[in-house]
């Protein structure tokens, strides 16, 4: 067993009323699963889409014994169900939540409804910066490609911190207990 075995990391993300949202989604994922850190949040233009407001994306490091795709479709999906996700045709839509495993310990799966680590880590940089926050020495374990090589930091796109709100964020996962 890795070190790693029972660490995941959770994409979160939000466009719709996302400040309210993306706490909804943290008291929902603390009553079944540990939620050990969060990542700086970040405000991100939305994908391909000028006309839809900016997204809030970080990431939540978090303690299970959960495997990755019963995280996915059991855990995750039903905290999406239960703040509104409404999924559909266009990929790119407004969204009241999105969380998404970007990494489960050691498990690599290619399944089409779940696959770990998830591809959207090499796609964009927010998710890199996020995940070397709260684990600078993460490997990929698909790869074993040492994540810090993803990226040059220092090069990567400037992304504006949401300070006020990840402070906020932290400090109610501080009041529950849980890092």
């Amino acid at each position: 067993m890795s070190e790693r075995q029972g660490i995941a990391y959770i994409g979160v993300g939000s466009n719709i009323e996302p400040e309210s949202n993306i706490l909804r989604a943290l008291d929902l994922l603390k009553q079944c699963e540990r939620v050990a850190a969060s990542s700086t949040f970040y405000r991100t233009p939305a994908i391909g889409r000028a006309e839809q407001p900016d997204y809030l994306n970080g990431v939540w490091r978090i303690e299970t014994a959960v495997r990755p795709r019963e995280l996915k479709c059991g855990v995750l999906r039903r905290i999406e169900d239960q703040l509104g996700r409404v999924r559909g045709q266009d990929k790119y839509a407004p969204r009241t939540i999105d969380l998404d495993v970007l990494v489960c310990g050691g498990e690599v799966l290619n399944d089409p409804d779940c696959r770990v680590p998830a591809p959207e880590i090499r796609e964009r940089p927010f998710l890199v910066r996020a995940l070397l926050e709260l684990d600078p020495e993460l490997v990929l374990p698909d790869t074993n490609e040492p994540l810090a090589l993803l990226i040059r930091l220092d090069e990567a796109p400037a992304f504006e911190p949401a300070e006020e709100f990840t402070r906020r964020l932290r400090s109610r996962l501080d009041r529950s207990g849980q890092a």
